[in-house]
């Protein structure tokens, strides 16, 4: 193998490593996938295995839930059979995935160019400082709404931050969980509400872009920078997922506020 394709192989696991460690915390994975690809010189390459790297993120996330999935998901359909009411909470839950998914899923059909046309490094910068204020607002908040107090107009709520993440440099976790906090739920539940929301619009976003990376020209050639992409996302993903856990744990969610603020001024001077 060339030096070149060393290099770029070198190249797509460092844009694996920032999609997977950005994607759970809240501060924006699509801004910094687009500062990576920037600083790295790949262009619009870079951009077009984001499929394959959101992808790798999907299945992190999809094993770390995969119980809460599973339950879930039983229990729902145990309801629709039975209307035992001791499944009624997970189908309740499951419910309000469905709601707050709405919002993301139509913006984003709708959106989904204009939203790719209008993006530049001075966007992603003022939209990380927009997401450092929200973090800032909430830094304080500790709601006591568990899963069974979750409401229609909550998940609506939770499902236009999502919606508002769409544009790059806001922090899709940051946004949902920003949201279900300050609607009033504990900051587990938030977490976990954020991430249930996150796998529908993560597994749309993948179908809706597979016919794209299908027709890729070149990735016969690219296979195994693709892979060696998607290894380095799918394992980032996972640690950071499980540090990222322990952070909401421990509610120190203001850290974040501090390196949104930083890397937004660093943006703005340098590009």
């Amino acid at each position: 193998m060339g030096e070149l394709d060393i290099a770029l192989i070198v190249k797509m696991i460092i844009i694996g490593l920032v999609q997977g460690f950005t994607e759970p915390i809240p501060v924006s994975s699509s801004g910094h996938v687009m500062i990576a690809s920037e600083i790295l010189g790949l262009g619009e390459q870079g951009f077009t295995f984001a499929i394959l790297t959101n992808t790798a993120s999907l299945f992190a996330i999809l094993y770390i839930y995969r119980k809460d999935i599973v339950r879930l998901a039983v229990n729902s359909i145990l309801y629709l059979k039975t209307k035992n009411l001791r499944y009624k909470s997970d189908f309740r839950f499951v419910f309000f995935i469905v709601i707050g998914t709405i919002p993301a899923g139509v913006l984003g059909i709708l959106l989904s160019d204009f939203i790719a046309e209008s993006v530049s490094m001075t966007t992603i910068a003022v939209m990380l400082f927009v997401t450092g204020i929200a973090l800032w607002l909430i830094r304080n908040l500790r709601g006591n709404k568990g899963e069974a107090d979750i409401t229609i107009k909550d998940a609506f709520i939770v499902g236009l931050g999502q919606a508002v993440a769409l544009t790059p440099g806001i922090s899709r976790s940051g946004a949902t969980i920003i949201s279900a906090v300050a609607v009033g739920m504990k900051q587990d539940t938030a977490l976990r509400f954020s991430f249930m929301l996150y796998i529908p619009v993560s597994l749309g976003g993948v179908i809706l872009g597979l016919s794209d990376f299908l027709n890729e020209p070149n990735k016969v050639d690219l296979a195994i920078p693709y892979l060696a992409a998607f290894i380095a996302t799918l394992l980032m993903t996972y640690f950071a997922m499980k540090w990222f856990m322990g952070i909401m744990k421990n509610g120190k969610l203001v850290y974040f506020t501090y390196y949104c603020f930083i890397v937004g001024a660093l943006l703005l001077m340098f590009f």
